[in-house]
């Protein structure tokens, strides 16, 4: 088991975004891109794709103590944080749609007009250079 590898499974455990990944490794001082996180996050046989180093590895487990737990002056309960992460994680509930209801498109259908083709090339005779007259 690789860096990458534990980076994935903690992503997934904790149900964090990237944009999410890239905050907690912005509180200990660790610039990233989202692209280059998402370079972690691929398979070993695609082009993109970059070994995640010990040092990226640590500062997201540095951050994501103080994301989770906070600091001495502002201490944080890691269950309310957890429980914040999957309410954002869960899908919006589908409204169904009630029979006496307005459509949901106010506009008619209109196809687009289609013009006429225009051929470039016109009524070509090929003679293969034979005289039909002949």
């Amino acid at each position: 088991m690789n860096n990458n590898d534990i980076l994935k499974k903690l992503r997934v455990a904790l149900m964090l975004r990237d944009d999410q990944i890239v905050e907690i490794l912005q509180l200990v001082d660790f610039r990233i891109t989202k692209s280059e996180l998402g370079a972690f996050f691929r398979d070993e046989k695609h082009e993109n794709f970059m070994e995640c180093g010990d040092q990226v590895l640590r500062n997201f487990l540095n951050g994501l103590i103080i994301h989770l737990r906070g600091t001495k002056e502002a201490p944080k309960n890691p269950n309310d944080v957890l429980a914040i992460h999957k309410k954002e994680a869960q899908p919006k509930p589908f409204k169904e749609k009630k029979v006496d209801d307005k459509p949901i498109f106010k506009k008619k259908f209109v196809p687009k007009k289609t013009s006429k083709k225009i051929q470039v090339v016109e009524k070509v005779q090929f003679k293969n250079g034979k005289n039909k007259n002949a």
